[in-house]
């Protein structure tokens, strides 16, 4: 996603600035949880907080809003992106969606939902890194619909497997603009990163970690859920697939704007900090496009251990709440779930898997 030259940012903390970005972060925190207009309409309310954050910034520039226009529309140099493949998917399903309702529930009721369970989120989570984020997460918006689970239950199943999703795109430059930006920037001496970096580097904590995921999921939403033969009623047509593309692009629109106003206070307050303390401070993922935070904190000059509790942390903590990951920003949109309700569900299994990850990464973080 976008990023401006660190040049145009004071070298010293600009009290008044920081105060202005302090605000702005704690609304974006508090008033979706709190104001039920703010929750119905997040892409609006990101989209304020944004433009807002970017003039409280004074990082105003053509590049910036050029970026923040194309990057819903465009991976890297490719006239394709997020709100393209939500269009069109959503527009395929429509015109077949019995037929795909219809095979989906057949497989489940072949499978037994455990099962089912299990397989949709290892596999999606696996192969988000080949397919990337934005073609999975559509994929599994379009599942979790058709499936008869009733609400707590559909989100349940989504955000665990956007939790599995955020960690396997890490894998491969192909995943997430996460991984594309950090393998730019550690492409040269000393780590020389290429295609099998991340695969190399991350492989043994992310398999593990999606496997681990899928079987929470199979047994905490399979254990209580039988899935019916009945097909979930249909309820989209041309004009809501399109509006949803539309909600969309201003959401990332948004997180490009909101990731660039805020990032002053990353820079002046963040880099430095010991990557063990980074760790749990980069939680602010949740609600910033981990993409940006990559872009500042990674510097070739830390050492590969530093490098892999950092995006660990940020693959994590980007799950826990709506804005922290695309998949989220995907699912939310198409199954109308609330802040709180992912807040719900996301923020303690976040939580549980960040402690966990810290325990393994104890070695590598204090090497």
């Amino acid at each position: 996603m976008a990023s401006l030259p660190m040049a145009q940012i004071p070298a010293e903390p600009v009290w008044g600035i920081v105060v202005g970005l302090v605000i702005i972060a704690l609304m974006v925190l508090i008033l979706p949880f709190k104001v039920k207009l703010v929750e119905h309409n997040l892409e609006v309310f990101f989209l304020i907080m944004g433009i807002l954050s970017v003039t409280v910034s004074g990082l105003w520039s053509g590049q910036l809003v050029i970026d923040a226009l194309k990057t819903p529309v465009m991976i890297g140099t490719l006239p394709i992106g997020i709100f393209q493949v939500v269009l069109i998917i959503g527009l395929i399903i429509f015109f077949f969606h019995k037929q795909f309702h219809s095979a989906i529930t057949a497989l489940a009721n072949k499978l037994n939902i455990r099962a089912f369970i299990f397989i949709l989120v290892a596999v999606l989570g696996l192969f988000s890194s080949v397919i990337s984020v934005i073609l999975t997460s559509v994929l599994l918006a379009e599942i979790a619909a058709c499936l008869p689970l009733d609400r707590k239950e559909q989100i349940k199943l989504v955000v665990v497997a956007c939790f599995a999703i955020g960690l396997g795109a890490v894998l491969t430059p192909l995943g997430e603009p996460l991984s594309t930006i950090l393998v730019q920037k550690l492409a040269g001496p000393p780590f020389n990163a290429g295609f099998t970096f991340l695969l190399t580097n991350f492989g043994k904590y992310v398999f593990p970690g999606v496997v681990v995921t899928a079987i929470f999921g199979a047994i905490w939403i399979g254990g209580k859920t039988a899935v019916c033969e009945t097909i979930t009623q249909y309820s989209e047509t041309p004009k809501s697939i399109i509006v949803r593309a539309v909600k969309v692009y201003a959401f990332i629109a948004a997180l490009v704007l909101l990731g660039e106003g805020l990032k002053p206070f990353i820079v002046w307050f963040f880099i430095g900090v010991p990557a063990s303390a980074l760790y749990w401070i980069n939680m602010v993922s949740a609600i910033l496009d981990n993409a940006t935070l990559t872009a500042i904190e990674i510097v070739p000059s830390m050492a590969l251990s530093q490098i892999v509790s950092i995006i660990m942390g940020l693959s994590i903590a980007g799950g826990m709440l709506i804005p922290g990951n695309i998949p989220n920003i995907v699912v939310a949109g198409k199954l109308k779930i609330g802040m709180r309700e992912w807040a719900v569900v996301g923020v303690p299994i976040g939580l549980v898997l960040l402690a966990i990850y810290f325990a393994v990464l104890i070695p590598v973080i204090f090497k």
